[in-house]
């Protein structure tokens, strides 16, 4: 079933993006939630209006990414956490704290832009990519280090 998202959703696609999903999530969960329309062709074409009246807007967005991506460039992070013996971490590192982390730097983003590759279970060196905008991310790295 063809959908036209309403927000961003990491796993599917950017607002506005024209998606395939199966019928029942489409009907069950994002049509119900407000997340997205049906892909009629009057809502295709009234989407393709809007992106036409957006354009610049769209473009202004995508360059204050950049603008965001480039200050984020060189950054690195620490975080602490609790510890066993061996190294092994009490729980894990998710992207909430990496979201915190990057705050306390000075770059409001929000976490569910934030993917962590692989899971951080033990104390080491690690990279996480923030997704500024559909076209631009930023692999930060970040070091785990005992409390």
């Amino acid at each position: 079933m063809e959908i036209i998202l309403k927000e961003d959703i990491v796993t599917l696609g950017y607002k506005d993006d024209i998606v395939n999903v199966k019928e029942g999530y489409a009907r069950n969960f994002l049509i119900p939630q407000g997340k997205a329309i049906i892909a009629s062709p009057s809502a295709k074409k009234v989407l393709e209006e809007n992106l036409r009246q957006r354009a610049h807007k769209i473009e202004q967005m995508k360059n204050d990414a950049q603008v965001q991506a480039d200050k984020m460039e060189g950054t690195t992070l620490t975080i602490g956490a609790k510890t066993s013996s061996t190294g092994t971490i009490f729980g894990s590192v998710t992207n909430i704290q990496i979201a915190e982390e990057l705050t306390k730097k000075g770059f409001d983003i929000d976490r569910k832009f934030i993917i962590i590759n692989g899971q951080v279970k033990e104390i080491g060196s690690y990279t996480a990519t923030v997704k500024l905008h559909k076209e631009i991310s930023v692999e930060i790295p970040f070091e785990v280090i005992a409390e």
